[in-house]
């Protein structure tokens, strides 16, 4: 996917001989998720898929399964967020938009066997905080997350800090990577500064919406308060 993945882990199961061998298994799964879905890789179903190498059906099942998300993304920003987006002159099939949430979500699955530990998949700065069932989401034995949001006209600067337990984090912009984001309604990369950043259950939503609410209108903001009530959002100016 291009992007550094870290994890992190707390709480009195930390060093239990279990977290070792857990941290392995979702680092496999991001792994094999990249390699199911990279754009950087030829050998991948998605590139091979695109160059017409193979049909849809020849791929792993992942690959059908991103299409229906995709689809189900799109349908539910009302258009703001798309998987075809602009490459050799033309739209192509990428869903590398939602994939990283996906896989985040993916990988947090044998971190949340391990008791006592609460834990931190962070993929370049867009997260998931997790914990075992016998961890509370407060009072004094929660183990608290403090997420600081950067500043998109300082990078070197924190803008915002978020206490969290349990949940994901995505934000979208351009500080970071230029105008790189495809906003489909008006056929064009958008360029203004800023940041917008989601905190909700999933890292794969929560991604969505931040790119949707970044590139989207005020449209997509009203589908966005009354479809994903579960999901909070902000905005940083640049």
């Amino acid at each position: 996917m291009g992007l550094p993945v870290s994890i992190h882990v707390r709480g009195a199961g930390a060093y239990d001989d279990r977290v070792e061998p857990a941290v392995a298994a979702a680092f496999a799964t991001v792994r094999a998720m990249d390699r199911v879905f990279s754009t950087w890789q030829d050998g991948s179903d998605v590139m091979r898929l695109r160059r017409g190498e193979v049909d849809l059906a020849d791929c792993d099942p992942l690959v059908p399964e991103s299409v229906r998300l995709g689809a189900e993304a799109a349908r539910t920003t009302g258009g703001a967020f798309t998987t075809l987006l602009p490459a050799d002159g033309e739209l192509l099939f990428d869903p590398t938009g939602l994939v990283k949430g996906w896989a985040v979500d993916r990988a947090t699955v044998p971190l949340l066997e391990l008791p006592g530990v609460s834990f931190c998949v962070n993929a370049g700065g867009d997260l998931v905080v997790g914990a075992h069932p016998d961890l509370p989401d407060d009072g004094p034995d929660a183990v608290v997350w403090r997420i600081g949001i950067e500043d998109p006209r300082d990078r070197t600067r924190v803008a915002a800090t978020l206490p969290v337990t349990r949940g994901a984090v995505a934000t979208s912009g351009t500080a970071a990577r230029g105008a790189h984001l495809y906003d489909p309604a008006a056929d064009r990369m958008v360029a203004r500064s800023g940041s917008t950043t989601v905190h909700g259950p999933t890292l794969l939503w929560a991604d969505v919406w931040a790119t949707a609410l970044f590139v989207g209108d005020a449209g997509t903001r009203e589908r966005f308060v009354r479809d994903a009530p579960a999901y909070r959002a902000f905005d940083l100016p640049g």
